[in-house]
């Protein structure tokens, strides 16, 4: 099976005729937050040009999430819900709300051609120039250059932002930064924890053998709740699976295949837990969206702590390592003698689906950026906002699913093997303030940020899901728009102004408190995270 194209990134050639793109407004990232953003924009009449980094467009959502991590319905409005309208044409219904990568995909590329929207594909930036606080023009490392009078970074990774000096922040802030409850170290929680004692070590019973692949550290005790550090939670793919044997191919073996990687998932088997693959949401046509479940499973935990402020060349080995080590696992479990026959022969029921990824060996060419860098602005948003407990009133949209973070490391603490940082906390839907997607205005004054906005760790757990970037990605290129149309910073546009535009072009900007609406079971019936 040729993997050459499954890559994030290949140092490009320079160009000896280098081009220049110059727009009303600039995109960085052809997300889906970077995709609403342009579409928005263009319908106010803008000229809008998407540079992305990738060779796709659509982000995860392009690229495997098919089973969407809503929240509520009724908390999801324009542009955003015109997307799982779409969604529903494809499939001749109202709206669909899981559907298939190849599906997605042709949703957003038919979307951007319908609004004659420009993506420049495979454009690694390299430098941004400013004037005082403006963004002039961003190069990328082939020497092409994108001019622009707004700028918006919709990336996953907030490069723009931080090429551009936006005070940003990696990690998690401790509980006492911003009053918050549910931030920093959190030993406990009941979700994805071992369910059985199993040895951390090499060698069982000798600690001087050394840990197994994929623990990282032994604590004489857990350290306190609530402290910080500079650790994320971690990464995936969300892989579309299939047991339709027509349209099926056998999990491939990975160029680094290494099976003792898989050893601490081997003793969980043969101590009677089998839930790595638990969690397989169902998508139309036979295939599933598998996702993370239990004490090991497709999160690579710990091997993603670099990949924010991490060079191309660093994010490229950590994306292969992911590569490896979530084929290397279905590999493993399908194909290892060692492995009870029961369950190779459950995931050898299984197989890549044949009409996905095409281009990429049919294994998803996203890798799941839960978290990376977030911006610092004159607003941050924390558990206090996700709780109701804190009152905006410069909303732009509105987040519904629960507080959510992965784990973050596992660690052997007094003899016994945990994860930590898992933490789900049930909510009802808050609005976003508007003063969290603009940079401070010392700072630079004609650029949003949709994705990697001003939050604390643990309340972007609950914004980070792609309905509600999509919302934000609406807000922030119409916010450009009338700041463009205005002559105004995005820090002097008019907030009243920006929100009866936002109000008529059907975006929800307020919860109505009066609906009946109980958080805990309506997260049980979301679909996963």
């Amino acid at each position: 099976m040729n993997m050459d194209n499954l890559y994030y990134y290949k140092k490009s050639k320079s160009n000896p005729n280098p081009f220049t793109v110059k727009k009303d407004l600039i995109v960085y990232g052809a997300t889906p937050a970077g995709i609403t953003a342009a579409i928005q924009a263009k319908k106010m009449g803008l000229e809008v040009a998407i540079a992305e980094f990738s060779n796709h467009i659509g982000g995860i959502t392009a690229n495997g999430l098919g089973a969407t991590d809503l929240g509520a319905k009724e908390a999801i409005g324009g542009l955003s819900r015109e997307f799982y309208q779409k969604m529903g044409s494809y499939y001749g219904k109202e709206e669909q709300w899981t559907f298939e990568p190849k599906a997605a995909k042709h949703v957003f590329t038919e979307w951007l051609k319908a609004y004659n929207i420009p993506v420049y594909y495979e454009q690694h930036l390299h430098k941004v120039f400013k004037k005082d606080t403006e963004i002039q023009s961003i190069v990328m490392e082939n020497g092409n250059t994108f001019k622009g009078e707004f700028f918006i970074d919709a990336s996953y990774e907030g490069d723009l932002m931080a090429k551009a000096d936006i005070t940003n922040i990696v990690g998690r802030e401790s509980n006492k930064t911003y009053n918050e409850t549910y931030n920093g170290v959190q030993f406990g929680y009941p979700h994805h924890k071992f369910e059985t004692d199993i040895d951390p070590y090499v060698v069982p019973g000798r600690e001087e053998s050394g840990l197994l692949p994929g623990i990282t550290d032994v604590l004489n005790e857990e350290e306190p709740r609530g402290e910080g550090d500079k650790l994320i939670q971690a990464y995936n793919f969300r892989i579309c699976l299939t047991k339709n044997v027509e349209n099926q191919v056998p999990f491939p073996k990975p160029s680094n295949y290494n099976p003792e990687r898989f050893e601490l998932l081997l003793r969980y088997a043969r101590a009677g837990i089998w839930d790595a693959m638990n969690l397989h949401t169902l998508l139309p046509n036979g295939k599933t969206d598998l996702n993370n479940y239990g004490a090991i499973s497709t999160d690579n935990i710990s091997m993603n702590y670099e990949w924010p402020e991490g060079s191309y060349a660093k994010r490229e080995e950590i994306f292969q390592d992911h590569v490896n080590y979530n084929m290397g696992m279905l590999y493993f479990l399908a194909n290892d003698r060692r492995v009870p026959m029961d369950i190779q022969k459950e995931v050898r029921s299984w197989g890549l689906a044949k009409d996905e990824f095409k281009e990429t060996a049919h294994w998803p060419a996203q890798l799941y950026i839960r978290e990376s860098r977030r911006m610092i602005s004159d607003y941050v948003m924390t558990d206090n906002n996700c709780l109701g407990k804190t009152a905006i009133d410069d909303s732009i949209g509105l987040a519904s699913y629960q507080m959510d973070s992965h784990h973050v490391r596992r660690v052997v603490v007094n003899g016994e093997l945990v994860n930590e940082g898992d933490v789900e906390i049930p909510i009802s839907p808050y609005p976003i303030s508007y003063r969290s997607v603009r940079p401070k205005s010392d700072e630079c004054t004609n650029l949003l940020v949709p994705v990697c906005l001003s939050s604390s760790h643990i309340a972007y757990g609950s914004i980070r899901m792609e309905p509600v970037f999509m919302i934000i990605g609406q807000s922030v290129g119409l916010a450009a728009s009338l700041a463009f149309k205005n002559k105004s910073t995005v820090q002097d546009m008019d907030y009243n102004e920006l929100k009866e535009e936002l109000i008529k072009w059907n975006q929800l900007l307020h919860w109505d408190n009066t609906i009946e609406d109980d958080p805990i079971e309506r997260m049980k019936q979301t679909f996963g995270k």
